[in-house]
C-alpha cells in the first residue's frame, strides 16, 4: 500500500489536538491496560513504563500516518485534499479495518458526492462503550468541518 499523498498541514494539527501529547506510555482508558499508547496516539510496540522526547513522539507521528495515508487513498480513491486530510484524521482515530467496513466508504464507492456523505456519516462516529463522548464529537465536527 503506497501513499500517494500525504495529510494538509490542517489535518495533522488536527490530529494533534484530538490525540493529544503523552511522552510517556499510558494504559488504553477502555481496558486499563494494552494497547499502551504514547506520543500522539502510537501504540505500536509500547509498553507501560516506556518515556520518548518530542521528536521521537513526531517520528512515530509520521510513520503512523503513512499507514493511514495509504489507506484511505486505496479505501476511498479520487477524494479532494480536505476530504482525503478528514478522513485521515478518522482513520487514524478508528483504524483502517472500522473506516473499510463502514457505511461510510460503502457510499463514496458508490460514487456519492463525499460533500454529503461526510457530514452525514462521520457525526456517527462518537460514541464509545457507554454512549457518546463529548471529545469524540468534537473531533468529528471538525473533521466534518
Amino acid at each position: 500500500m503506497a501513499s500517494v499523498r500525504q495529510i494538509l498541514p490542517e489535518g495533522m494539527a488536527l490530529i494533534k489536538e484530538f490525540e493529544g501529547l503523552e511522552l510517556s506510555a499510558y494504559p488504553d482508558p477502555g481496558t486499563g491496560g494494552e494497547p499502551y499508547t504514547i506520543g500522539y496516539g502510537h501504540t505500536g510496540g509500547v509498553s507501560l513504563g516506556d518515556r520518548i522526547s518530542l521528536e521521537e513522539a513526531e517520528l512515530y507521528l509520521a510513520d503512523d500516518l503513512w499507514l493511514f495515508e495509504g489507506c484511505v487513498e486505496d479505501i476511498c480513491p479520487g477524494l479532494n485534499h480536505w476530504e482525503f486530510s478528514a478522513l485521515v484524521s478518522f482513520a487514524y482515530n478508528v483504524g483502517c479495518s472500522a473506516l473499510g467496513g463502514s457505511t461510510l466508504a460503502r457510499r463514496l464507492k458508490a460514487g456519492e458526492d463525499p460533500q454529503i456523505v461526510l457530514p452525514e456519516e462521520l457525526p456517527r462516529w462518537n460514541k464509545g462503550g457507554n454512549g457518546p463522548l463529548p471529545g469524540l464529537t468534537r473531533r468529528r465536527a471538525a473533521e466534518v468541518k
